[in-house]
């Protein structure tokens, strides 16, 4: 049996189709970089609202402090 250069026999005796598979091996390659660009995407969001939130607790303590000098 010939084969062409983008078929090969199989085990079972079928012929399987290189291409298809190959697809498949780019497809979830893809997706796994996107998954990981992804992640890096939500980590930098989370450390920007970190940020955030610790400026926005800098500035409540400093308000407490002036508002707990003034009582004095």
């Amino acid at each position: 049996m010939t084969t062409s250069p983008t078929t090969t026999d199989t085990p079972g005796g079928g012929e399987m189709d290189l291409h298809r598979y190959d697809r498949f091996d780019v497809a979830r390659i893809r997706q796994a970089d996107l998954m990981a660009d992804a992640d890096v995407a939500a980590r930098a969001r989370r450390v920007v609202a970190a940020r955030r939130w610790a400026r926005r607790a800098e500035r409540a303590t400093r308000r407490a402090a002036r508002a707990s000098a003034a009582v004095r």
